[in-house]
């Protein structure tokens, strides 16, 4: 009897120990996971339909980056670059081009198609690295998911690779790790700190034949998303010199952390929604950091899983210093994605892991979601002309 009760306390500490562990008592499988998210991605179009009169927004050029991803998109598929204007990464518009080829469908519902296939696998690839209860909150939590996810966007396509890149890496499948993270930097730039945070953990197990590899594997990928860039439209880094010219204002990046959320904040003169909903990202994600630093599991993780700690590092050191004037703070929620779930499993023991706070979100939260991005106070106007 002893010696059982001495196993049971040796397997409570370890759990208690393991930074992945999330309350794993009763936690969705992942057919329920699915399921639900699937439940709230119903709730977000049939808000939109009642609130817009349509779902004419979805892969539309109205919203977000679409307009960017579609020409180019179009362009590829074409392959005729005269005329087009370079911003945005290609990787979304590379996968919408292929499925289009493929399938003899618009670039528009190709986007559509590509970027909800991208969230739900997004999802249960996030429910593979850290379970259940994870997986759930990720999908649920963020209004910018559920736009970028269900009205286009480059995030999902992201969100996947890094994610596929990670898990591949835990099989160690460092080859196909070094593939998705190579896949997940053309997609959107900073995917280079996950082919970092795979290096640094090649490098630091002295795999250096390995580590050789996966940097010719990822130079590949880039030279062949480059080559285009180069021969027709005269620049190898055509993505970065826009983005220097239209959203860092002709300088650097990145500033001393906070500068520019600071900026893009005092005075204020954003709508109240707004400043609560960025500030609360803001801080939530910072809190996650302090917690895991405080408790630390920071260290246990980054001992178990060091190439993601890096990934982790450098993002959060990119997302408070980036400066880039009225988006450093206004498009923090969707910039902060990627930190969306070790964020969860950092503040894991404060979360309310109960199927009615999941049913609660499922509703609520796609609602809000389609509410934003036709505006607030649009819905307010129609749901006050339906009330009189």
């Amino acid at each position: 009897m002893r010696k059982l009760n001495l196993t049971l306390n040796m397997r409570a500490h370890s759990n208690r120990s393991d930074p992945t562990l999330i309350q794993k008592h009763d936690a969705p499988s992942l057919k329920q996971v699915l399921g639900i998210v699937l439940v709230a991605y119903s709730v977000f179009f049939i808000v939109l339909r009642l609130a817009a009169g349509s779902l004419s927004l979805v892969g539309s050029t109205r919203f977000g980056d679409n307009p960017s991803y579609l020409e180019a998109a179009a362009a590829i598929r074409h392959w005729q670059f005269a005329g087009v204007l370079v911003k945005q990464f290609w990787g979304l518009p590379y996968a919408v081009a292929g499925l289009c080829a493929v399938t003899g469908i618009s670039e528009r519902a190709g986007m559509v198609v590509v970027c909800i296939l991208s969230s739900l696998v997004s999802v249960a690839l996030c429910y593979r690295l850290w379970g259940g209860w994870v997986a759930v909150f990720f999908a649920l939590l963020s209004l910018d998911w559920f736009q970028r996810s269900l009205l286009g966007g480059a995030e999902p396509l992201f969100m996947l690779m890094i994610f596929a890149s990670f898990l591949a890496l835990r099989q160690a499948k460092w080859a196909w790790s070094a593939v998705f993270g190579g896949l997940a930097t053309v997609v959107r730039p900073f995917g280079i700190f996950a082919l970092a945070g795979l290096g640094v953990q090649l490098l630091w197990q002295k795999k250096f034949r390995q580590c050789a590899i996966a940097v010719a594997i990822a130079l590949s990928i880039g030279c062949a998303y480059a080559w285009p860039l180069a021969h027709y439209l005269g620049g190898a880094f055509a993505n970065v010199s826009m983005y220097q010219k239209s959203d860092w204002h002709g300088g650097l990046p990145f500033n001393w952390p906070f500068l520019a959320i600071i900026h893009d904040t005092i005075p204020i003169n954003a709508p109240l929604t707004d400043l609560v909903l960025t500030l609360g990202w803001i801080a939530f994600v910072l809190l996650g950091l302090v917690v895991a630093v405080g408790t630390g599991d920071f260290i246990t993780y980054a001992k178990k899983y060091p190439a993601e700690i890096c990934f982790v590092s450098l993002y959060c050191l990119a997302l408070y210093t980036y400066d880039a004037p009225g988006w450093s703070r206004s498009n923090f929620p969707r910039f902060a994605l990627p930190m969306l779930p070790w964020t969860l499993v950092f503040l894991r023991r404060f979360l309310p892991a109960h199927r009615w706070v999941v049913g609660a979100l499922a509703v609520i939260s796609p609602a809000l979601a389609a509410a934003s991005a036709i505006g607030i106070r649009n819905v307010w106007g129609l749901v006050h002309s339906h009330l009189r």
